[in-house]
């Protein structure tokens, strides 16, 4: 097998970053131009990355070989979490592909302690995204709930030098409504639908 070509190399290296992508976000990301050129590109690595359908999407995700090459322990598998990677992805290319993101953030205060599902910074702010897919308005309100005790403690305010914009990306108008109103006692908060940020 010849050796992997530079740009090649960085396909495996995003999909070891963001876990899941559809072929259309790597034909975005990479400037591959046509859908045809993106699947004789994604065709060549068969050895190293495993897809799914959705729908008229294929979605990529490293295999053995992949993981491997890249020096990956995460096994990445079909399952309902692959679309909530998806709009997460999805929102990392809306932002312009902020260069200080990190997916799955654990932030403290010592008494209080949130998974955030990405952080990243834009205009020297930080931006704490969440992605609202599967699960239910309750689990939502209970995250909610515990950012307010974070901006309510002020010792994350304090760390950062200001408390963090909370980005939301959901399913519908409803769900955004919802969201807003949960929200409702932090300093900023973003609520976007994910038909809005698609590309």
């Amino acid at each position: 097998m010849k050796p992997l070509s530079e740009r090649q190399e960085q396909i495996l290296l995003l999909l070891k970053k963001f876990d899941y992508l559809t072929r259309d976000q790597l034909r975005f990301y990479f400037g591959l131009k046509s859908v045809r050129n993106t699947n004789r590109v994604l065709n060549d690595l068969t050895h190293f990355i495993s897809s799914i359908r959705d729908g008229y999407q294929s979605i990529y995700y490293l295999n053995k070989n992949g993981r491997e090459y890249v020096g990956s322990v995460k096994v990445r598998k079909k399952g309902g979490h692959v679309q909530h990677a998806i709009m997460r992805n999805e929102f990392y290319q809306f932002y312009d592909c902020p260069q200080d993101w990190k997916n799955e953030v654990k932030v403290s205060d010592r008494k209080t302690t949130v998974i955030v599902d990405a952080m990243f910074s834009k205009l020297h702010t930080t931006h704490f995204l969440e992605v609202d897919n599967l699960q239910s308005m309750q689990e939502n309100k209970l995250k909610i709930n515990r950012y307010k005790d974070l901006f309510n403690d002020g010792a994350l305010e304090q760390q950062l030098g200001h408390f963090p914009t909370l980005v939301w990306i959901t399913t519908t108008e409803l769900r955004r409504m919802q969201l807003k109103e949960l929200c409702e006692g932090l300093p900023v908060t973003k609520v976007f639908t994910y038909k809005e940020i698609k590309q």
